[in-house]
This record gives C-alpha cells, sequence and structure tokens, in this order.
C-alpha cells in the first residue's frame, strides 16, 4: 500500500479552506492511502474556528505567528511520513481532481519529482505582469541549472520522500518555491512536468505574491547555484 503525504499550508482563506478540505477528503485512488497535514500559518480570520471541526484531518498544526508559505510547508513536512509527498495550495487555485495526473508518472521507479505545470494544461487567463514574471524567473532557472521546464513556481510540486532527506530549507515566504526547485536540481534530481488545470485568482480575490516575492526569487535561484 503506497502512503501519499498531503501538506496544506493555509493562512487567511475562510472563504475556501472548506472547499480545499472537502475535496481532498474525497480524494481516493485504489492501493493507496493519504495523510492530510494542514498548517495554519497564524491565521487573523476564521480559518482556525473553521479546521477545527474537520476531525478527519490526521493532523492540524496551528502556527502562533504568521511567518509564510515556506515556513508553514517546512513545519508540515516535519510529520510528513508518507512514500510521496504533495504540496496542496488552500486558496482553489489548484484542484485536486489532478492527482491522479501528478501521481501516474511515480510509477516509473526512475521518476522522483514532478512539477504540474498550469502552462501545459488549460487554465484561466491571469494577469498579464504575473503570468510574463512567472516565465522570466522560470526561463532564469532553466540558465542557472540547466534545464527545460515550464513553470518552476507552481504550487502543486509533489516528490518521494527521500528526495529531502538531509536536505536543509530556509526559506519562509514563497522563496520556498525556487529554493526548493535550486536544491533539488543541484542534488541531480530531474523534474518531470505533466499538465494541470489551474483557476487564477486575482489581489482582490485574495492572492498574495506580489512583484517583490519575483525579485526574491531570482535573488534566491542566484545565491543557491554558488
Amino acid at each position: 500500500m503506497n502512503k501519499l503525504s498531503i501538506i496544506i499550508p493555509v493562512y487567511n482563506e475562510e472563504r475556501t479552506v472548506d472547499a480545499i478540505l472537502g475535496a481532498v477528503e474525497s480524494w481516493k485512488k485504489p492501493g493507496w492511502v493519504k495523510e492530510v497535514i494542514v498548517v495554519d500559518d497564524g491565521s487573523s480570520d476564521k480559518t482556525p474556528m473553521l479546521l477545527k471541526k474537520w476531525q478527519k484531518i490526521n493532523r492540524i498544526i496551528y502556527k502562533i505567528h504568521n511567518e509564510g508559505k515556506g515556513s508553514a510547508i517546512i513545519e508540515g513536512l516535519k510529520y510528513a511520513s508518507g512514500d510521496l509527498v504533495l504540496i496542496q495550495d488552500a486558496d482553489l487555485e489548484y484542484n485536486p481532481k489532478d492527482y491522479e495526473t501528478l501521481l501516474s508518472p511515480f510509477d516509473n521507479p526512475h521518476v522522483d519529482v514532478v512539477y504540474g505545470s498550469r502552462f501545459l494544461g488549460p487554465h484561466l487567463s491571469t494577469m498579464y505582469m504575473y503570468a510574463l514574471g512567472n516565465k522570466f524567473v522560470t526561463f532564469i532557472t532553466n540558465i542557472l541549472y540547466n534545464t527545460n521546464i515550464t513553470d518552476m513556481e507552481t504550487g502543486y510540486k509533489v516528490f518521494r520522500r527521500k528526495v529531502i532527506d538531509g536536505m536543509t530549507l530556509k526559506a519562509k515566504r514563497f522563496d520556498f518555491e525556487p529554493e526548493f526547485t535550486a536544491k533539488i536540481l543541484k542534488k541531480g534530481y530531474q523534474i518531470y512536468e505533466v499538465p494541470i488545470s489551474y483557476f487564477g485568482r486575482k489581489f482582490e480575490e485574495g492572492k498574495k505574491l506580489t512583484w517583490i516575492d519575483g525579485v526574491v526569487a531570482l535573488w534566491t535561484l542566484i545565491k543557491n547555484r554558488v
């Protein structure tokens, strides 16, 4: 029986947390069991209260202070015991219906890391500057690390647990994506990409990324290459 650890970082997602947890809980795959780990990153809205009713969740961690998505993921990784680990955002931009697509490459024992690319599958059009910035950061990733991926910043990253053994992850905010990518590529792992659906939010709907995160991503890629 294979085991999938699903880590869900959450911050002020009172409008979406019930829907995403319901979708994750309803996912089933023959031959697999799931372990759901939710990390509330110091939410100041009703998210913590809503989480308390989800008794079926394997583990819910409540952080007192908001430190960022990366910090929440790193906290969740401490408790992940599955053969595979999947990162799931709580904002409904990423659909758990794509789990089958994300997991299928692991039938090949030589595949260790899978990214769900928003640019290979059907997706709702996002803000032009956001999409342009994403592609630029991915372009720099490909140059610095001699790879050929289409979506470094994707929130859907799945990997064998062994990939992070001995790896020190320090990124506390959205720089988790470039730090994780840089370190796995430096360790010699190849990234397998699959198309996923994507429903991008606007800033007024709760999107949290800004241009500053793009600058930090570039710096993270460069400093980890040295």
